[in-house]
């Protein structure tokens, strides 16, 4: 007991130490919202969300730049209006209408308009973003009849359940009078204005990014604080510790490590959050390189499906903040989930039968064969499933290699050179199969492009299926399509999937509106408050 006590103190006092290492700056407003301090465990190169859809970026981006819809518990179709206040698509899928939110102003002034999304949606979202490339491939035009109406116009029909599932994630709008003519927008961070309820004021490298309140805010009443710092910190073990010195009032995306929210869920004035996360479900998968032949055998695939005790993954590296997966689509996407596919429940003794059928049986040793095993090292849980995985694939004769690489070299090795057997990867799945989940099984995407069918994988029934969704504007008849792509992954395991997973929120008891929709951690937070 006392070496715990011990070690707990020396945890707080090391945290707080490393945060006051670095002065902030004096609060720039007098009003009683306050100051939010906010633990955020890295720097992104691109501030841009219109440019870089990722968690990284809208964690701090989303305050300051706005999409057009958000998530929503309880809104018409799951969303809730931001820059746009109504939506429809045409029957026959070559057009969607926007209705755009009247009064808004940039932060420099400047009002904005229509012209504002037709040119955040022909300039970057179709040719520079990474999700926008899938989603606006076949838009061809946007109409602006007025300033308050945007006509997206697409070349081959693109069904609007797509569009519109993907609106938080893809339609980030920048102003067109600062970013036309930039010769690279991608790198035009320091332009970073945008129409939500903060404006950014500073960043200092290895330090924070601060936010300020944006007095001409449309949004009556809000925002609510008077500053959000970011605070830099990448040991994510300090968290918890800050959290208890009052160094910070919250940290997101399971900064404060699993292993520590059974004791930080009992200090008195922090609360632990595990909703906020729904639209942000991440999947444990085992990428499979189908160029290796051994692999490319569907038995010896499914034998190490079975290899896998995905209950013990959930208990023992999530401690049951995960759910065992049986697909490519997670229990909690209802729209389009199908939990009736092929199971490979945990059988070592069915896994041994397998490989033996597919003619690998033991050598002197036991061993069948030999793989390279890349865990990807973006979070604590996918370095201990590579851990884990070699040890499973030891108890069927397949001896694994784990190589460990940082983030550049993972990605290059994986998504560029193919230079892998199997990786263990944090896939996305963000409220449409079609958004960073089809890229994952079908083929013919080039390479260097992450999280993608690197594996060398081609299945025509599958291309075809994928294809034709892509295209069937009828909701009913494409979601059928997606459930049926379930069962056809699901047969022949072209990835493997493990756990779906979101993530824990932890927070000190004054902040307020903490969770309150299925993208919190990256959304604007203007109703979010400080209570004294």
């Amino acid at each position: 007991m006392n070496t715990i006590s011990l070690s707990r103190r020396t945890l707080i006092r090391g945290s707080a130490l490393l945060l006051a290492s670095t002065a902030l700056p004096p609060v720039a407003f007098g009003q009683s919202g306050g100051r939010l301090v906010v633990a955020a465990d890295s720097e992104p190169r691109n501030l841009n969300p219109a440019i870089v859809a990722s968690n990284g970026v809208f964690f701090i981006a989303s305050k300051v730049i706005e999409p057009l819809a958000e998530a929503s518990f309880d809104g018409e179709g799951g969303l809730a209006p931001r820059l746009a206040i109504a939506w429809e698509g045409s029957d026959d899928g070559l057009s969607a209408t926007f209705k755009l939110r009247e009064g808004v102003k940039w932060h420099d002034g400047q009002p904005f308009t229509s012209a504002d999304v037709a040119f955040s949606a022909l300039q970057v979202w179709k040719p520079l973003q990474n999700l926008g490339r899938l989603v606006f491939a076949n838009l061809e035009a946007v109409d602006t009849p007025d300033d308050h109406t945007a006509v997206f116009r697409f070349a081959r029909p693109t069904p609007f359940q797509l569009v519109r599932n993907a609106l938080p994630v893809v339609s980030s709008v920048v102003a067109k009078h600062i970013y036309e003519g930039e010769a690279d927008i991608a790198a035009s961070t320091a332009n970073l204005v945008g129409t939500g309820p903060f404006r950014f004021a500073e960043h200092r490298p290895g330090e924070y990014y601060r936010l300020e309140r944006n007095p001409d805010y449309w949004g009556e009443g809000e925002p609510k604080l008077d500053e959000i710092i970011f605070r830099v910190l990448p040991d994510r073990a300090a968290a918890a510790g800050a959290l208890e010195a009052g160094e910070i009032q919250l940290a997101a995306f399971s900064q404060v490590p699993l292993t520590d929210l059974d004791r930080i869920s009992k200090v008195p004035g922090i609360e632990v959050y595990s909703k906020g996360y729904e639209a942000l479900t991440y999947q444990l998968a085992v990428e499979i390189n189908h160029r290796r032949a051994e692999l490319a055998n569907v038995k010896v695939r499914q034998a190490i499906a079975h290899a896998i005790d995905r209950d013990f993954v959930v208990r023992t590296i999530f401690l049951g903040y995960a759910e065992t997966a049986t697909g490519i689509v997670p229990k909690n996407a209802p729209e389009f989930y199908n939990g009736d596919v092929p199971a490979y429940p945990f059988d070592v003794d069915k896994a041994n039968a397998l490989l033996d059928e597919a003619g690998y049986p033991r050598q002197d040793g036991g061993t069948r064969f030999r793989l390279r095993l890349l865990p990807a090292p973006y979070f604590t849980e996918t370095r201990q499933f590579g851990d884990y995985l070699r040890q499973a694939l030891a108890a069927v004769g397949i001896d694994a290699t784990v190589v460990n690489n940082d983030a550049a070299a993972h990605q290059k090795a994986v998504y560029t050179d193919h230079e892998f057997d199997l990786a263990v990867a944090p896939t996305v799945f963000r409220g449409d199969p079609a958004i960073s989940t089809t890229i994952l099984v079908r083929s013919g995407t080039p390479a260097g492009v992450p999280f993608s069918n690197q594996g060398g994988y081609e299945n025509k029934d599958i291309d075809a299926l994928i294809d034709k969704a892509g295209e069937t504007v009828d909701t009913k008849q494409r979601t059928e399509l997606y459930k049926q792509l379930q069962v056809l992954v699901a047969q022949d395991l072209p990835i493997i999937n493990v756990a779906d997973w979101g993530f824990i929120t932890v927070a000190s008891s004054q902040v307020k509106n903490v969770s309150n929709n299925p993208r919190w951690a990256v959304s604007n937070w203007a109703d979010t408050e400080l209570e004294s």
